[in-house]
């Protein structure tokens, strides 16, 4: 789904909005913080901070190879 919208100037920065049937089906609320990404398509707005994303990528990845290490850590 898309849905167009207009980019307004709010003080010295700008802003937009965002439809509240977007909103709700996505779960966010007015003061949720997003993240803006530059991909090749354009720009992507996520709730999911892309770092947090990767870092916990890793971790499973890890958690897989060294899962026996990790239980033996845990004792």
């Amino acid at each position: 789904m898309y849905k167009e919208t207009t980019i307004r100037r709010i003080g010295n920065a700008a802003g937009m909005t965002i439809p509240k049937k977007m909103l709700e089906r996505h779960n966010l609320a007015e003061g949720d913080k997003v993240f803006i990404v530059e991909t090749e398509q354009g720009l992507l707005i996520t709730p999911l901070d892309p770092d947090f994303a990767q870092a916990m990528q890793l971790y499973q990845e890890g958690n897989k190879t060294y899962r026996n290490a990790m239980q033996e850590l845990a004792k």
